[in-house]
């Protein structure tokens, strides 16, 4: 059985130019002031390559711009991506601006929207073309435009896509309110003699740094393998296929340098955890490996 077709037609839908990367930030505090040229410093290249895997999803979103490919499922696509693009790009101002602990819900709902358009492109669009067949619409009863909320949640593209789930497991964990993930947030030099925590604290951080803006490289990568599998709804050329091959080998690169702060999840007397590599407050300390 065919799904309803929605009679809606879809609008041109606004994007901007380009991306630029996070500037120097107006807060005068001095440990913001200084978390932003550390950022600058130490992780540059990792930013660079963030901004060409933003502005080459800002091209495909460019190329797609003609009404021949404003369709109901280009409609779907492209409202999830629109939501991944701006929590990647306000989670890497946090980065460089050392709120790092602000970036783990942002991280986690970009993993769910991209997921989403995984799973929406492969099997399940006539969900969404079920929903836009019957919604928006007049409420009466309470004189309101009603929207049906169209609950969604790809668990099958998070379980199966392998970078999409280490970004998602230990961000979903961390960004909750367990015990560990806020020792290791707001007192990443505690021991096993003190707790030293902070209040609020915007300190540099490097392996927060690296963690974070390493899942916003990936997560970034994983989208714009997800936009160029939807050939069937975006404009895609030779040319953005080929660059997207070269930054998916610098990201790969990027994420498997050994001395970078990373994330994997480990089985320890039959629990799943969460080791910590290459913790460290400045480049200078000492790395060290945490078990959550």
């Amino acid at each position: 059985m065919r799904p309803p077709t929605p009679l809606q037609r879809v609008s041109p839908v606004p994007f901007p130019e380009r991306y630029n990367l996070p500037g120097r930030p107006d807060d005068p505090s001095p440990v913001v002031q200084d978390a932003y040229r550390q950022s600058q410093f130490l992780l540059g290249r990792d930013l660079d390559l963030f901004g060409r895997l933003m502005n080459l999803q800002l091209r495909i979103v460019a190329d797609s711009h003609h009404s021949r490919y404003r369709t109901h499922p280009y409609a779907a696509l492209m409202g999830l991506w629109s939501r991944a693009f701006l929590y990647l790009a306000d989670a890497c101002t946090l980065v460089t601006r050392g709120g790092y602990a602000s970036c783990l819900p942002l991280a986690r709902a970009a993993c769910e929207c991209i997921a989403a358009q995984d799973q929406l492109r492969r099997e399940e669009m006539d969900q969404f073309l079920d929903w836009a067949a019957s919604t928006p619409r007049t409420n009466e009863s309470h004189k309101a435009l009603e929207v049906e909320m169209g609950h969604y949640f790809a668990g099958g593209a998070l379980a199966s896509d392998e970078r999409l789930r280490s970004v998602y497991r230990p961000a979903s964990d961390l960004g909750r309110p367990n015990f560990g993930a806020t020792l290791l947030q707001v007192g990443p030099e505690s021991n096993n003699r003190r707790l030293a925590l902070t209040f609020a604290d915007r300190a540099f951080h490097l392996g927060w740094a690296e963690l974070v803006l390493g899942w916003l490289l990936a997560l970034a990568e994983r989208q714009l393998a997800t936009a160029l599998a939807a050939e069937d709804i975006f404009a895609l050329t030779d040319d953005v296929r080929a660059a997207y091959g070269t930054l998916a080998k610098e990201v790969d690169a990027a994420l498997g340098r050994s001395d970078r702060c990373r994330i994997d999840e480990i089985e320890d007397e039959g629990y799943k955890r969460y080791l910590v590599h290459n913790f460290r407050r400045t480049g200078g300390s000492a790395p060290k490996r945490v078990l959550l």
